[in-house]
């Protein structure tokens, strides 16, 4: 019912309106003030990252003090003392917050996480060192305390001068004082509420636009925490982060049944049973090194190539002459990527369906080749010069069991190409670091990054004659793995000259495709045209050669194979059974099944291709025969589709469940 005009009841529209104004002018400085100081606190937290193409432009600004307010609306609901204190209270722990993320980051190049904060052993590596990791200006960051304490040093002595003074006086004093301070409960109401909206509004509404524009991905494949905080903000990537381990770790999730539990242990019996195999390979070459590169972007179609007239491999296509080169090989990644291949090649595991693993899942309990290998007299060791938390490495490789992980912080950075340091001297001093204390037997991981996308090598390096390609991603990729190819052979050399190369296992495989989907180049290159499955199998597959000490089972190898495979077939090479550990590869070297399952929910199990289709629905998958290339009767197709179904189910309940550390 419409109201008088003249009506206006307590919380009428005229009462709002006068209010607001009241709102608008809030007499307190405190609060604003606040929100100022941990603003240019996270100004210089930012500034003093010197990340390359992080910025903070006006709406990561907005971002910042957005949730400042969101994290601090609140204290407007309280009284004046008690907001007061709050805010004492809440600027003494962002502070801290902003510190210590601070000195974490100058020695890790990351964000503390909350698995960070439960493997506490990470953060405690800082030691001695964190002197070193302090500047004077760090004191800028408890500048606001300083003049806060002069500001009550002085009003402590102004109250006192006036408690000298007539008693009327001092009477009349305070009780305007307390007049002044007296603010109204739905004054109170109204403001923090309008704080909150305000909060909401500058912090939402820029990463809902970094979300629509070129941020889409980000949330979901969580790759870097540097990057999320480049949308987010410090406040909010750890709001992000706290939301991303309560869902994955303390979020209820639907327990498994007995029967699931009796499915899960039952397949890896019989995996491992499978797998058991003692031929003349097995124990053949125990207590060898193992040397492992994982070279990024190496994808099967060049090798063996050539383009005017000279290889594009041409230190691979040597080693493979004395080596055994699986020719049917695929890489098993999914979002993850580098970090899948990592995972899945040490694991023997599947990567999960969205995200890595590296991220979401660290502290939870895997059987890992450097692990398994450290219980065995190995010293291990993983080395990639790039930030140790990329991929978030650091808690990753200590998780995993390596002794050491050598990342960019220990390199020095003598030939600076693409995203770091080039791959010549990379495996120069990666090599010293795994021979200066003459420890053997050694296991090391190595990841190039030189012939990372977009592929961009200085003109000197581009020593590759792409031709026609000149110019073009495809042709930068060409001269990329060309460049990586010399750097593979300098390796080798300097393996002979350390005196390592006759008692090392060297494992050589790409991690993933280049990222070039559009199918012309390559047909150009290849000169001729490829089917949809060709180009499948094509963006699938990796070269990967495995050199023997004594050059032994050398030869071309057609045989599915897949990054999974590597743990458990360089256990058999070193004489280590694998019948008690919980992986679901193949052993290259027994004489048991080959079935390969990407990630994708295709399979070869080396007579039939299964390539699945968006929906997932098997019915509007195809089906190719190997023999043929061509298309065959789906429902041939299906009973390995089914078992690709489950390995994939098997593993994502694994990783997702910590089973591991339940069924120990």
């Amino acid at each position: 019912m419409p109201k008088h005009p003249g009506h206006s009841s307590k919380f009428g529209c005229k009462r709002l309106w006068r209010l607001i104004p009241g709102i608008l002018r809030y007499r307190h400085l405190e609060y604003p003030l606040f929100v100022f100081a941990l603003f240019w606190k996270l100004r210089y937290l930012h500034h003093n990252l010197n990340a390359n193409n992080i910025d903070m432009n006006r709406l990561d600004n907005l971002i910042a003090i957005g949730s400042l307010i969101l994290a601090s609306f609140w204290t407007l609901w309280l009284s004046t003392r008690a907001r007061s204190a709050a805010l004492a209270l809440l600027n003494v722990l962002l502070t801290g917050v902003i510190f210590a993320d601070l000195v974490y980051y100058r020695y890790f190049r990351d964000f503390i996480t909350v698995p960070v904060l439960l493997q506490a052993g990470q953060v405690g590596e800082l030691g001695e060192s964190i002197s070193s990791l302090l500047l004077p200006s760090d004191l800028w960051l408890a500048a606001d305390w300083l003049i806060a304490v002069v500001i009550l040093g002085a009003w402590l002595l102004l109250r006192r001068l006036k408690s000298e003074r007539l008693p009327q006086d001092g009477e009349r004093e305070t009780g305007a004082s307390a007049a002044q301070g007296k603010e109204r409960p739905m004054s109170r109401l109204l403001t923090g509420l309008l704080a909150f909206v305000l909060g909401y509004v500058l912090t939402i509404g820029p990463i809902q636009h970094y979300k629509n524009t070129w941020a889409g991905e980000l949330f979901t494949g969580n790759w870097w925490n540097l990057s999320l905080y480049n949308i987010t903000g410090l406040l909010g990537f750890h709001y992000y982060d706290a939301y991303r381990y309560a869902k994955e770790h303390l979020s209820s999730k639907p327990a498994l049944t007995a029967e699931e539990h009796k499915e899960i242990q039952r397949w890896f019996r019989e995996a491992a049973e499978k797998r058991k195999a003692h031929n003349d390979t097995f124990a053949a070459y125990k207590n060898s090194n193992v040397i492992v590169v994982q070279v990024e972007a190496l994808m099967n179609f060049v090798i063996g190539k050539q383009i005017g007239g000279e290889e594009i491999t041409p230190h691979l296509n040597q080693l493979i002459k004395d080596s055994m080169y699986f020719a049917s090989y695929y890489h098993q990644t999914g979002q993850g990527r580098t970090s899948d291949a990592d995972f899945s090649s040490n694991s023997s595991l599947h990567p999960l369906p969205t995200g890595s693993v590296f991220v979401r899942f660290p502290n939870h309990n895997y059987d890992m080749l450097p692990q398994i290998l450290g219980e065995h007299g190995y010293e291990t060791g993983a080395y990639h010069a790039y930030e140790g938390s990329f991929w978030n490495r650091n808690a990753m490789y200590k998780a995993m069991g390596y002794d050491h992980f050598y990342n960019k912080q220990h390199y020095m950075m003598d030939e600076p190409l693409g995203w770091s340091l080039g791959d010549k001297s990379f495996f120069r001093q990666s090599l010293d670091f795994m021979t200066r204390e003459n420890r053997q037997p050694f296991y090391a991981f190595l990841v190039t990054l030189t012939s990372h996308h977009p592929y961009q090598l200085p003109a000197p390096e581009r020593k590759l004659d792409v031709g026609e390609f000149q110019g073009t991603l495809f042709g930068s990729n060409l001269e990329s793995v060309h460049y990586a190819d010399e750097a593979l052979g300098q390796l080798i050399e300097g393996m002979k000259q350390k005196g390592i190369w006759d008692h090392t296992i060297l494992y050589v495989y790409g991690d993933h495709d280049n990222s070039l989907k559009d199918k012309e180049p390559y047909e150009q290159f290849l000169g001729r045209s490829l089917s949809e499955f060709d180009m499948h199998q094509l963006m699938n597959q990796v070269p990967l050669v495995i050199h023997l000490p004594d050059n032994g089972q050398a030869g071309v190898y057609q045989e599915p194979a897949g990054q999974l495979d590597m743990a458990p077939s360089l256990l058999h090479l070193l004489g280590i059974e694998t019948g008690s550990y919980y992986m679901m590869g193949n052993d290259l070297f027994g004489s048991g099944e080959r079935f390969v399952a990407l990630r994708s929910g295709a399979f070869t199990d080396g007579r039939m291709y299964y390539t699945p289709s968006a929906d997932g629905l098997f019915e509007h998958g195809e089906c190719y025969s190997l023999d043929t290339r061509e298309l065959t009767d789906l429902e041939q197709c299906r009973r390995g589709y089914e078992e690709a179904k489950l390995r994939l189910s098997i593993s994502d309940r694994v990783i997702q469940y910590n089973l591991l550390r339940e069924y120990r």
